[in-house]
């Protein structure tokens, strides 16, 4: 079996984040965040990954490579036009000869993947599609299945009398298994998608379509600012588990005044000076965190400097950024790489 992970979108949500960095290795845990996808394709015995690219594929292939530092094979293909879901898999069909684990490139689980793949097998499914239950179902399009498992029907944008009537809070968690017929019926060369295209073809011609619910697995989304800060968060009460992340404290220099809670990741290089308290955070590697700043339930990027009595709150500040004495980055700030405030500038 072999994977794609559909990582060619531009990330514009989660702006201004992904003007300089793609989406897939935004840093999750101080490391690119698709090595969790690889990490969770890895454990269940998958080594061969094809990444569909389209927005800065030269930064994506120059951190991650061949992935042979990671333990899999790594191929790029890079959509010569925006092609959709489903378009992008029939354009990298070549390559996927086997039944196909495919990932959307935002998602962050620590699902069982071999779990979902004998439940694959033992459905004989030619599709299946991983759902997730969510508090708040309004929001999203739904998926009604049997008892059996079978896929029903999909429901996009539910009025509360559906969701009432149903009771239903299951949706598309970004994963499938394809087996390789399915790509004839996708039109080659086109902009088509999963969701609009494939899947309700599916249900038409009544193929053998079910889905897996992983009850039991971390899922988030975090193609935005504020899932993106979640993800983190989540990372730091231990909800994300079967994951590898790099080590909490690398090497850093603290002074013995500094107040570092046991929890906060800092990378390597950083530097935290008297009377400096970092709370429930994360420090890229090289960050200046000067006397009597404040960094509490935020994600700090690297090279970053914050100087002398800053507080930064419940924000993201990114790469190589400068936050003058006294400033205030206040609540879901987003500061962009490179931004500079200067001295008592409040956010």
């Amino acid at each position: 079996m072999r994977a794609l992970i559909l990582a060619g979108g531009k990330g514009t949500r989660l702006r201004p984040l992904t003007v300089y960095t793609p989406k897939p290795i935004v840093p999750l845990g101080n490391r690119p965040f698709l090595l969790t996808q690889i990490e969770t394709l890895k454990r269940a015995g998958i080594t061969n990954i094809v990444m569909s690219l389209s927005y800065q594929p030269d930064k994506i292939e120059q951190v991650l490579d061949d992935g042979l530092e990671y333990g899999v094979r790594l191929q790029y293909l890079n959509e010569p036009n925006p092609m959709g879901t489903a378009g992008a898999y029939r354009f990298a069909s070549d390559f996927l000869r086997d039944a196909t684990v495919i990932f959307n490139g935002d998602i962050l689980t620590d699902i069982d993947l071999a779990a979902v793949i004998d439940f694959h097998r033992r459905k004989k499914s030619l599709a299946t599609i991983v759902l997730t239950r969510v508090e708040n179902p309004a929001a999203y399009g739904l998926v009604e299945t049997a008892a059996d498992g079978k896929v029903v029907r999909f429901l996009e944008k539910p009025t509360p009398e559906d969701l009432a009537e149903l009771n239903l809070n299951t949706i598309n968690a970004g994963i499938y298994i394809l087996e390789p017929s399915v790509v004839e019926m996708i039109p080659p060369g086109e902009n088509y998608s999963f969701e609009y295209g494939l899947f309700p073809d599916l249900l038409r011609q009544e193929k053998s379509f079910y889905a897996f619910i992983a009850d039991d697995s971390y899922w988030l989304d975090i193609g935005t600012p504020d899932r993106y800060l979640q993800a983190h968060k989540d990372l730091l009460e231990g909800k994300i588990r079967n994951l590898h992340f790099d080590a909490p404290r690398g090497d850093f220099e603290a002074a013995h005044t500094a107040e570092i809670d046991r929890v906060s990741f800092i990378a390597d290089g950083c530097i935290i000076k008297p009377s400096a308290r970092v709370i429930n955070s994360f420090l890229g590697a090289n960050v200046y965190v000067e006397e009597k700043a404040v960094i509490e339930n935020s994600v700090v990027w690297a090279h970053t400097r914050i100087n002398h009595g800053a507080v930064v709150t419940n924000s993201i500040v990114g790469r190589g950024c400068h936050i003058g004495r006294f400033v205030t980055v206040g609540d879901n700030s987003i500061l962009g790489d490179k931004t500079t405030l200067t001295d008592y500038t409040q956010v």
